[in-house]
């Protein structure tokens, strides 16, 4: 059955609805069919579905009609209210366009034909994408997922600043080709002050580390001026969507949310500021949170019994050495008053981590009360401020030591999944069948005895593994587009054609083998007829799997996908792999869960209840957009992708409500908008050993059968603002 798939984003942050509904199916001893990942079913045929939503948007003309009707007897403010509720109703409203009478036809009182002249405008404004009331099945977000998303925009703006520094050094690159060029020619009679002057200049040097530091300085500076930060105001005790175990990526991301608002300093505090309000009674300063690095040669860290160094007179060099006295003031002072009127204080542990993107992680602890301070001789000689902290009972257990783990023996625990034969979880070496790059080991704990996730024990149909995507008969792809002009690397998106079908800019940074700065409508890359190289940054998404990844069995949701490695928010993680076919021939096919349709066009255009993303540069550069939307004005996608034989990893990614993934449309070879690649990016920084997941974007009753009736059945992703059930 083919089903609507409507990815979208919104604000170009990754908050995805995406569409790609499967149920594996096993095979019972009496050989019944069975549906075990009941996360999400695909909804029925869009056809069917169409055709349901026709009827019912007549019968609201009718209605409407009637209201009408009986409006001229009642007050003005009747008929709003009934009116009123009655546009919240017209989805989709081109339907209802087409019913609605012309106002001359209306009833003579002028109140009411202004009622409804607003009604037809809202209407069609919902019928171009223009209006935002069109989302099906908006609820109120979780405080998780506005964690979440904040911190997506912060990296979206960090990204963004990590580009203009990669422009800089470009450049700095040419120039310095250009002068070596020059000095040849010149035989050397280049003179004194044009060298000095070259050399000056910071962007001749690589990428820095702390180039990078300032990329997140300015992109917090930026939420900040946006008043894009989650939580502006500090409070004591714990932040909302953060639980003990959370884990931060930099000291940006603390800052970004407002769960620590210091870039350096380990102790964050509230100032005199919060004398008025809630907080009236208080002494001042107050401290909220602190950091525990490692930074001080006199902290004493026992997990749950802490001993903190104060604030000052450190050696900022690195070495962890006092240099001076400490002062009782600042942090220090708003730690003591924290003994004396008994405040607990958020405590955030951070280890290095070769895996993040910004060499460290940073883990909530929880909470703890600071019990007793005191002044001593440190070990260098210098006097400074003691603290010790000790953990509320009754919180989750302390995660540190298992990321610790993860993080620092993380090679150890591979070595011994790399012992194949003797690992009694392991199904299956690689499910690629030696494909990929990157072997792809299936793990089952979950049956007994366990199964892999091929072959006809486990569904109605044998699966074979592709990494490349595969073409029914009657498919012709465009020839492939003309392509850049760029030699070796594409830098200048003044120059390339490619990087101007994207606005006149590369989608993606360098940084971390190459990340996409934000979602978009649809991504051009440089294709087969691009002069560039394959190592080209405007090529990110065409390298295959670089992370190692797993598949491995759940006990509610069936086969599933996790990684070994860290992977950072925008990286490509998997192309959607099957068979393009035309979505008509798929209208009557049954127990098929695993069809994707390319609905990049539907949703740019907000058609079917979808989403519409929010305009980028990608959208006035696509051919011939408003021509297609001519030949095919209904909300059915042409082309789709079935990958219930043929597939990639791609096809055991599960549904989660609040998903780590995004779907992002990708154009390489050619440009036509209708057979685009469909590309999962990660929308968070995904720590080892956690699944990966995308909205697969269903409503709530929005998926019917052969029979029209709607399907009822569980989500079990977990998440805090869950949908419950999906249809």
């Amino acid at each position: 059955m083919v089903v609507q798939s409507p990815h979208s984003l919104q604000s170009s942050v990754p908050t995805p609805k995406n569409g790609t509904k499967r149920v594996q199916i096993q095979v019972k001893e009496n050989g019944s069919a069975v549906t075990d990942n009941v996360a999400g079913q695909r909804r029925a045929s869009a056809r069917l579905q169409a055709a349901k939503q026709k009827a019912e948007m007549e019968l609201l003309a009718k209605r409407k009609l009637e209201l009408l009707n009986e409006g001229v007897g009642r007050s003005t403010k009747k008929v709003n209210v009934d009116a009123e509720k009655l546009k919240l109703k017209l989805q989709p409203a081109q339907t209802v366009i087409q019913q609605l009478p012309e106002i001359s036809s209306l009833p003579a009182d002028p109140k009411i034909n202004k009622k409804v002249a607003k009604m037809v405008e809202r209407a069609a404004k919902i019928a171009e994408g223009l209006d935002g009331t069109n989302t099906p099945n908006v609820a109120e977000k979780s405080a998780h997922m506005k964690v979440k998303e904040t911190i997506r925009l912060f990296n979206k703006h960090y990204l963004h600043f990590v580009q203009e520094e990669e422009k800089r050094c470009g450049a700095a690159k040419v120039d310095k080709k250009a002068l070596k060029a020059k000095k040849r020619a010149n035989r050397g009679n280049v003179s004194e002050a044009d060298v000095k002057a070259k050399a000056k200049r910071p962007d001749l040097k690589a990428i820095s580390k702390a180039k990078f530091i300032i990329a997140f300085i300015f992109s917090c500076s930026r939420m900040m001026e946006r008043n894009e930060v989650l939580y502006p105001e500090k409070r004591i005790g714990s932040i909302p969507g953060i639980d003990v175990g959370h884990r931060f990526y930099s000291r940006a991301e603390m800052v970004a949310v407002g769960f620590h608002s210091h870039w350096l300093n380990g102790i964050d505090y509230m100032g005199q500021s919060y004398k008025k309000g809630e907080y009236e009674h208080y002494i001042f300063p107050l401290a909220v949170a602190i950091v525990l690095s490692g930074m001080y040669e006199d902290d004493l860290d026992n997990a749950e019994d802490v001993v903190y160094t104060g604030q000052g007179g450190h050696d900022l060099t690195g070495n962890k050495r006092q240099i001076r006295d400490q002062v009782l003031e600042r942090g220090n002072l708003a730690l003591k008053n924290c003994v004396d009127l008994g405040v607990t204080v958020r405590v955030v542990r951070g280890h290095e981590c070769a895996n993040s993107y910004s060499g460290k992680v940073y883990t909530y602890d929880g909470l703890y009360k600071v019990v007793h301070y005191w002044a001593e001789k440190g070990i260098s000689g210098f006097t400074v401020f003691k603290y010790r902290l000790r953990r509320l009972e009754g919180q989750p257990t302390l995660t540190t030591s298992q990321v610790y783990y993860i993080f620092y023996d993380f090679g150890w625990l591979l070595a011994l999944k790399g012992h194949l034969s003797s690992d009694p979880m392991l199904v299956c070496e690689d499910v690629s069948g030696g494909q990929e790059v990157v072997p792809i080991p299936a793990t089952n704990l979950v049956d007994d005895p366990p199964v892999a996730p091929t072959g006809k024990l486990n569904f109605l149909i044998c699966y074979q593994y592709s990494k490349s995507m595969k073409f029914a008969r009657n498919i012709k792809l465009p020839a492939n587009a003309a392509g850049c002009d760029c030699k070796g690397l594409c830098w200048d998106p003044k120059t390339c054609a490619c990087a101007r079908l994207n606005g006149s800019d590369f989608p993606y940074v360098h940084r971390d083998g190459g990340r996409l700065i934000e979602a978009k409508h649809v991504v051009f890359e440089c294709g087969p007829k691009c002069g560039c190289d394959p190592s080209c940054v405007n090529r990110t998404s065409q390298r295959g799997l670089k992370y190692r990844l797993e598949v491995f069995r759940t006990p509610k949701k069936g086969w599933a996908v996790r990684s070994w490695d860290f992977i950072p928010a925008g990286a490509p993680v998997c192309e959607y792999i099957g068979v393009l076919t035309r979505t008509e021939e798929l209208d009557n096919v049954s127990e098929n869960n695993y069809i994707f349709d390319i609905d990049c066009l539907q949703t740019m255009r907000g058609l079917g209840g979808r989403e519409r993303r929010q305009l980028d540069a990608s959208l006035p550069m696509i051919q011939n957009m408003d021509k297609i939307d001519e030949q095919r004005s209904d909300s059915v996608p042409e082309f789709c992708i079935d990958a219930a034989s043929i597939g990639n990893v791609a096809r055991f990614i599960n549904h989660s409500c609040e998903p780590n993934l995004f779907i992002q449309c990708v154009l390489s070879a050619h440009q036509d908008i209708k057979l685009a690649r469909v590309m999962l990016f990660a929308a968070d920084s995904i720590p080892p050993l956690q699944e990966l997941t995308y909205d697969y974007g269903y409503a709530l009753d929005s998926v019917h059968g052969p029979d029209g009736k709607v399907k009822k059945m569980a989500c079990y992703c977990g998440a805090e603002g869950c949908r419950k059930r999906l249809f």
